[in-house]
């Protein structure tokens, strides 16, 4: 468990990473852009992740995800107010979710947990917010790549640098396994 474990935090991690280079390309005024009003802007993104989060990952272990001081549909109000208060609530919510991962031992793995009244393994839950936060970050960086236009920095392998990327990173050793 503690390797499945490693491998989920990891995961989480680059999530976050892809969230935050997202940030910083963007300007602070595109961080609250709406593309139009049945739409989220990015700050409204950043303040439904860090309420999941809150809710999904406070005492996960004992009580139901979902938590009754929850009020979900207020996280889809644009009411950030800046950049700093943004990022206040992105490492709110991501902070939980660590602390909370990191609060796991052997025997907690036969627990069940229950989000929204739906019994999950420990691994089942896990897995449900691993799917459902790079969805949102995915959002974010879409979104960021739309307003950043020509200006943007890929984060993973900018388009028509493949090869350039696989010569680089691999070498000779890449077409040695071919």
């Amino acid at each position: 468990m503690k390797t499945y474990l490693n491998s989920v935090k990891k995961r989480f991690e680059y999530y976050k990473t892809l969230g935050e280079k997202t940030f910083d390309q963007l300007t602070d005024e595109q961080l609250f852009w709406c593309y139009n009003e049945e739409s989220n802007s990015i700050a409204t993104i950043v303040k439904h992740l860090s309420g999941n989060m809150l809710s999904r990952w406070t005492d996960f272990l004992n009580t139901d995800g979902e938590k009754p001081w929850r009020n979900r549909d207020s996280e889809f109000e644009n009411d950030v107010k800046n950049r700093e208060e943004l990022l206040d609530i992105w490492n709110k919510g991501w902070n939980c979710l660590f602390d909370a991962l990191n609060s796991i031992k052997d025997d907690d793995w036969q627990k069940d947990i229950y989000i929204r009244n739906e019994r999950h393994s420990v691994i089942d839950a896990i897995n449900r917010q691993l799917a459902h936060y790079p969805y949102h970050v995915g959002q974010i960086v879409f979104i960021g790549k739309m307003l950043a236009g020509f200006k943007w920095k890929s984060l993973s392998i900018p388009k028509g640098k493949s090869e350039t990327f696989n010569a680089e990173k691999f070498g000779t050793q890449r077409k040695a396994n071919l």
